[in-house]
């Protein structure tokens, strides 16, 4: 039966899940009522009262006084009610409390029912709050359990379960059992009852976010970043930007000997970072989006399409393995990039009708 031990547990849940005493003493009050007439079989109205002062609850039928009965278990006749109390009019309502023994089994059962019910509504309803405007964020979190190829997270202050899946690991990245990762906030799925807090550690923004928290001038607005391309655990292209010209963009990313950069490097399990100066001219950007290897000249093609053109011997780096150099350069700019070596270079470009000696090229 509920008792004092059960108001008393409503006032922690209510200091510990923010579950309101009131809101839940209603819910439980509507549940008891169901669940009485359906134990019952009794189609009457109910009301259930719980009295939290006196730790006591209880259960009344109602009936509506009427000129003439239609239905007894909910109305009752003028002359009937009058006999009762001489002053009832058509209209009132009479309540007679119901002693039930089976009463106090019934509210046991259908208190824990609605217990962890409204539990998992405020969780779900604390999930949506806390994290609908996470979204683009990064967030520290604990590895919890691994499940079908899934890692599930413990995530921010009301220890909410995020879900890291297989798309969003990083390719031969392990994750351990109580492991303290930085994750990206991709979504906050609402469907219905369920709230799942989707997380990512192969996403560009996570890139972006840590660069923000390693480099104070990004943080302030004094360098922007421009653009991210990825291949997730192998190599990261990202473009920089000081509209102020006295800021060495380039060199506040990379920090002192390479310390702000490198503690990047390390988040991201040795994940290569190319720091790329971002130029409004096209052409230029391309050229710095290749790095690290050098390039010549760029010349336009078409339309947001260009030919980079690289010594003989740096071709291959150009390319890079697999060809995730040029492949990343495009991702950043945009351009669709042709990467020539010289040599082939000077003999194609003059077919275009763009061609010039190459000594005009390397001035």
């Amino acid at each position: 039966m509920i008792n004092q031990d059960f108001f008393l547990a409503l006032d922690e849940l209510e200091r510990q899940k923010g579950i309101s005493k009131d809101e839940f003493l209603s819910a439980l009050e509507n549940a008891l009522c169901i669940a009485y007439k359906k134990n019952s079989g009794e189609s009457s109205a109910v009301e259930v009262k719980l009295n939290a002062e006196k730790n006591s609850i209880k259960i009344y039928s109602v009936r509506t006084v009427v000129e003439e009965v239609v239905d007894s278990e909910k109305e009752i006749s003028l002359q009937d009610a009058q006999e009762i109390k001489k002053s009832y009019k058509v209209g009132d309502q009479i309540t007679a409390e119901i002693k039930s023994k089976d009463f106090g089994r019934i509210a046991a059962q259908t208190a824990k029912q609605v217990l962890l019910q409204k539990l998992r509504e405020i969780e779900h309803e604390n999930t949506v709050n806390e994290f609908e405007d996470k979204e683009g964020e990064l967030m520290a979190c604990t590895v919890r359990r691994i499940e079908d190829g899934n890692v599930y997270v413990e995530i921010g202050g009301n220890q909410i379960e995020g879900v890291l899946m297989p798309r969003d690991q990083v390719p031969g990245e392990k994750y351990e059992l109580n492991q303290k990762i930085n994750v990206y906030v991709k979504r906050v799925k609402n469907t219905g009852r369920l709230a799942q807090i989707v997380v990512s550690r192969t996403a560009n923004g996570l890139v972006k976010r840590l660069f923000e928290n390693e480099v104070p001038e990004i943080k302030q607005g004094i360098v922007l970043v421009k653009g991210v391309a990825r291949d997730p655990g192998q190599r990261t292209k990202i473009a920089i930007y000081s509209e102020d010209p006295s800021v060495d963009a380039v060199g506040a990313c990379v920090g002192n000997k390479g310390a702000r950069v490198n503690a990047i490097v390390s988040e991201l399990g040795g994940e290569k970072i190319d720091i790329i100066p971002w130029s409004e001219n096209p052409l230029e950007y391309i050229s710095s989006a290749l790095s690290p290897a050098r390039v010549i000249k760029v010349v336009q093609t078409g339309d947001e399409s260009a030919m980079a053109v690289v010594p003989d011997d740096k071709l291959s780096l150009a390319i890079g393995r697999s060809g995730q150099n040029a492949r990343l350069a495009v991702r950043l700019t945009g351009w669709k990039i042709d990467v020539k070596s010289e040599s082939v270079a000077i003999k194609e470009l003059e077919e275009l009708g763009l061609g010039e000696s190459s000594e005009e090229a390397d001035e």
